[in-house]
């Protein structure tokens, strides 16, 4: 009996999975590698492209031998897709195919002389190419790595003269090295990765003469655009040799098409180690005026229109945890934390703004850092812990608030997924700041689903979005506010006040 299965390689910023769908969007079986973050100075978060790459083939191999002993075979896997973490730079030499330099990730924040300088140069300031790309000028996009690099790093800055400088992010690295690598590896991403570096006009989907000339890289070579939903290549060697990677997304529009936002209107949050809300705002771009991203959501054809969404991005979710593990050790894992919040009905004033390297959207501002306030004598380490989890609600609620001046119909729901999203008592609290609906569903892979979605349209797996109703469609989890209106507001009034006390602990103005 042959079966229709879809694989997605889903290369986050703490791990790697390769997860196998069948075509009601059910995990038949995946495998899961942790990834290291390296920190060579404050500020700064590097990661190796090797061990990235070793990660998702080994993932593949693992998969595909559970796979075997569940009765499938590699055949069954009709198509590939792959979602990754977005704005993270690559550069490597297009005639060896080896990297000049580690993995830039999206978080880092050594970018922000660069970005002062850029912004300086223009009357727009940091908004000077938001009509091209949709994007204010921050370190959090991949243009601004890569002029760091080339400014400071020597040997790409040769690499660029002598024409061998092949830039990317992590989906371009994967695509490349997956179907050959130096042996004919093509070089493409898709425009959902693309409206993340600066260089891509969102309007007309096409590289940016303006935006080149601006970043000083007019020469440079840029990988190919693509859709989201087309065959771009077969892999190469493998258990999986010559099956198509026929999907590509950045991460959180892959969350959007997981979550079936496919309405404008439509909103999603994952929580992953940043945290990340997208309201799909349809086929037409909008301009944000409060703090928002404008972004490419999806494009499911070379032929087809793309879809647009408005974005809020923050920089620190899941990692405040993992600070509290690994650098101050008062918690052994993600589990102690809600086991020692659901022990304290409330903070009693504690608010922790979780600005390690600056705070993202709404805000913008590269000079804030880790702020916690409100400390007493009655403080415990269980208020520390619940106030770690409503940060990462608190920022949401910032957000969802930009969100509603944006639009004409305030959400009254919101979709969610990641890895925090499993904490009962953190989406209670989401709901309660919020105050509206949160919809969890019982499959929560979102980010990997979204990504096979892309590959199994490519390849009619599934015939259209009409098609995709029965995918994922079971076990939802809401939970509703608890809270009235005004403790609501009182509690966010505290929160604002410790984000003002976060400003200024650099030089950065």
């Amino acid at each position: 009996m042959s079966h229709k299965l879809v694989g997605a390689i889903d290369q986050g910023t703490t791990s790697t999975r390769f997860v196998v769908f069948d075509e009601f969007g059910s995990i038949v079986t995946l495998h899961q590698i942790q990834s290291v973050q390296h920190y060579p100075h404050p500020g700064w978060v590097e990661q190796d492209p090797f061990e990235l790459l070793d990660s998702a083939k080994a993932c593949m191999e693992h998969a595909v031998r559970k796979l075997n002993a569940l009765g499938y075979s590699a055949s069954d896997i009709q198509s590939i897709g792959i979602t990754n973490q977005r704005e993270t730079v690559l550069v490597w030499d297009r005639l060896t195919g080896q990297p000049i330099y580690p993995a830039i990730i999206w978080s880092d924040g050594r970018t922000a002389e660069t970005v002062q300088k850029l912004a300086s140069s223009h009357e727009k300031g940091k908004l000077a190419l938001q009509h091209i790309c949709g994007l204010p000028l921050t370190t959090y996009f991949s243009a601004v790595k890569l002029r760091w690099l080339l400014d400071n790093i020597p040997e790409v800055a040769e690499a660029k003269e002598q024409g061998r400088l092949q830039f990317g992010t992590l989906d371009t690295w994967l695509i490349y090295n997956l179907t050959g690598g130096v042996d004919g590896g093509v070089v493409v991403t898709d425009v959902t990765n693309a409206s993340r570096t600066m260089l891509m006009d969102i309007h007309t989907l096409q590289w940016s003469e303006e935006a080149l000339e601006f970043f000083g890289i007019e020469n440079l070579v840029l990988p190919k655009l693509v859709s989201s939903s087309e065959i771009y290549g077969t892999i190469h060697d493998g258990a999986l040799a010559n099956i198509p990677i026929a999907g590509c997304l950045g991460d959180q529009q892959a969350a959007l098409v997981g979550q079936k936002c496919f309405k404008q209107g439509d909103a999603k949050n994952t929580y992953g180690t940043g945290c990340f809300m997208l309201f799909n705002t349809g086929n037409t771009p909008v301009v944000s005026q409060h703090g928002l991203l404008s972004t490419v959501a999806y494009q499911f054809g070379k032929n087809s229109p793309p879809s647009y969404a408005l974005e809020g991005s923050v920089a620190v979710a899941g990692s405040s945890i993992s600070w509290l593990r690994d650098n101050l050790k008062l918690i052994d894992s993600v589990d102690q934390l809600n086991e020692l919040a659901a022990q304290v009905e409330d903070t009693a004033g504690v608010y922790f703004v979780t600005a390690f390297a600056g705070l993202f959207a709404p805000y913008w501002r590269e000079d804030a850092r880790g702020t916690i306030c409100g400390l007493t004598q009655f403080t415990t380490l269980h208020h520390i812990a619940r106030a770690t989890l409503e940060a990462v609600c608190y920022q949401s609620r910032a957000i969802l608030d930009a969100m509603n001046k944006e639009s004409n119909t305030p959400l009254r729901s919101l979709k969610v997924d990641g890895g925090i999203s499993n904490s009962d008592l953190c989406m209670q609290i989401q709901s309660d700041i919020l105050g509206i609906r949160v919809d969890r569903p019982s499959m929560r892979e979102s980010t990997a689903l979204g990504s096979a979605i892309a590959a199994g349209l490519a390849v009619g797996v599934w015939k259209s979005i009409d098609d995709l109703e029965k995918v994922n469609n079971k076990g939802l989890t809401t939970f509703e506010p608890k809270i009235d209106t005004e403790k609501r507001e009182s509690m966010y009034n505290g929160w604002q006040e410790a984000v003002k006390r976060s400003f200024g602990w650099t030089s950065v103005v």
